[in-house]
């Protein structure tokens, strides 16, 4: 290969006390695709935000393109030829598709903005690396995978050649996963060069060239994608051997726990609106919806859990309409919820693994009496349930905030299963968390199931969703369009019903 264009040296990293890169290494070189894989906490967001001038380092050195530079700022970090998209997409919901490329970088003509000029350029990006974006459009009409695309050539436009992609495929269907990968091949082969973040090691086998591996903040080694496999980089990752693509057996279900009748819920969106919904989840079934996100299944866990209000039909747990009650009436009859989002509605950050892991029960005794909190009830629950689900670190005193996406993610499992409720809805359980604590979330959702505990899992992760139903729905601009066995079930025929289509009878 020629001469690298990236080249980070035993770069450390702390904040405050915390030492989040001991010692961090990655090179690139010109027109190749290099992953960068390790579990949450790893340091590899880190080192790549110091890349991209987001965060400064405390030692070693970073060599781009053959000069060394010291610290970088986001805007020196593009004027080099870098960019990143981020997995949250960047844009601005109320602007067009060009407005959002354009933006800071708008070419003039005399004090005017030149639309055609950039017009000009951009399709020049889409015809020569096969985008389907349409510039008129406002990105809040827009899919997820079209907003992906918008991310890229947003990026190209302003000059990269090394481009940054963190978490690109976590909200895409399979379709648009491929569609994605002979972007990145187009632009492999015009000599762009691309650092790949993902959890899915399947994909990152699929697309990469090389792969480099990071565990606790420090650097392990690189490997060329032809002397690995999947298994030793998930070995090397989390320092044992994991098992994700086995499924679950189907277990012996009971009576009907929920029933959602030919219910109408508004959306944020239009394509959003759920209109004449039918659905049913028995006692030790799990119950998955696959589908892009924005199509109805925020609004549909919102309903259950009433968040959002039911326009017309009915929602039956355990024989009772539950439609348009209060969350804590809903809770209280049994039903427990871990949301989509873990920070806005799943923690409070500000408060410790302990306080969180009573938050929905608080005021129920052993932990109160009367008006006081009963301190040593409060901690011995924390210490059994941090044991029991493996939440590191194990001091019930540390703040959620503080904790990484996994452990963050096992206190909200842990509190919500702790319940004992006879329906379970999981929201995206294992989004942003790496291999380990995906397993052991996994784990955890198969034993509730055995257990009796009727189970709706809404998850972007079509592997997650194959691997813990008994049944999945694909929901479509607020509708089902089908219903699988599991045992029928495959990411292309699942595929085909999240966009809309049907399958051959």
């Amino acid at each position: 290969m020629t001469n690298k264009v990236i080249e980070m040296i035993n770069i450390k990293k702390s904040f405050g006390t915390v030492q989040a890169i001991s010692n961090g290494n990655f090179n690139l070189y010109p027109g190749e695709v290099h992953s960068l894989v390790g579990e949450n906490g790893a340091g590899k967001s880190t080192l790549l935000k110091i890349l991209y001038g987001m965060h400064n380092y405390d030692e070693g050195k970073m060599i781009i393109k053959g000069n060394e530079y010291n610290n970088l700022t986001p805007k020196e970090a593009i004027g080099l030829g870098i960019g990143m998209v981020h997995q949250e997409f960047m844009l601005v919901q109320e602007l067009t598709v060009l407005e959002n490329i354009i933006l800071g970088f708008e070419p003039n003509k005399g004090i005017n903005i030149d639309l055609q000029k950039a017009k000009k350029v951009i399709k020049e990006y889409i015809d020569l690396y096969g985008m389907d974006v349409q510039l008129n459009k406002k990105v809040k009409n827009i899919s997820v995978g079209e907003a992906q695309r918008v991310e890229i050539i947003k990026t190209l436009y302003r000059g990269t050649e090394i481009l940054i992609l963190d978490e690109p495929t976590a909200v895409l269907t399979p379709q648009e996963t491929v569609q994605l990968f002979k972007i990145l091949e187009a632009l492999k082969k015009d000599g762009k060069s691309i650092i790949f973040i993902s959890h899915k090691l399947k994909e990152v086998m699929e697309i990469s060239d090389r792969v480099t591996v990071m565990r606790q903040g420090a650097y392990l080694e690189t490997f060329n994608k032809k002397d690995t496999s999947i298994a030793e980089i998930a070995r090397m990752m989390v320092g044992r051997d994991v098992f994700l693509n086995s499924r679950s057996k189907p277990g012996k279900t009971g009576q009907v726990v929920l029933q959602i009748k030919n219910t109408y819920i508004p959306g944020d969106r239009e394509i959003s609106k759920i209109r004449g919904l039918s659905l049913n989840i028995k006692e030790g079934e799990v119950l998955g919806i696959a589908g892009v996100d924005g199509n109805g299944q925020t609004e549909l866990i919102e309903a259950i859990t009433g968040l959002r209000k039911v326009e017309k039909g009915s929602i039956i747990f355990l024989g009772k309409e539950i439609q348009n009650l209060s969350p804590l009436k809903i809770r209280q009859a049994g039903v427990a919820h871990v949301p989509e989002d873990r920070n806005v509605r799943g923690l409070n950050r500000e408060w410790s693994i302990k306080d969180n892991l009573i938050a929905n029960k608080f005021y129920k005794k052993p932990f109160s009496e009367f008006i006081r909190i009963n301190k040593t009830k409060v901690s011995e629950h924390s210490k059994d349930l941090i044991n029991k689900f493996d939440i590191r670190p194990k001091d019930g005193e540390i703040l959620t905030k503080n904790l990484s996406g996994g452990n963050a993610q096992k206190v909200i499992v842990a509190r919500e299963l702790d319940m004992g409720g006879k329906l379970l809805i999981a929201a995206q359980p294992t989004r942003g968390v790496d291999i380990g604590s995906i397993e052991e979330i996994r784990r955890y959702l198969d034993e509730a199931k055995k257990n009796n505990t009727a189970i709706l899992l809404v998850s972007a992760d079509l592997g997650e969703i194959l691997a813990l139903s008994d049944r999945i729905a694909v929901m479509y601009e607020g509708k089902i369009t089908g219903i699988i066995n599991s045992s029928e079930a495959t990411e292309e025929n699942l595929g085909i019903l999240m966009v809309g289509g049907k399958l051959n009878e």
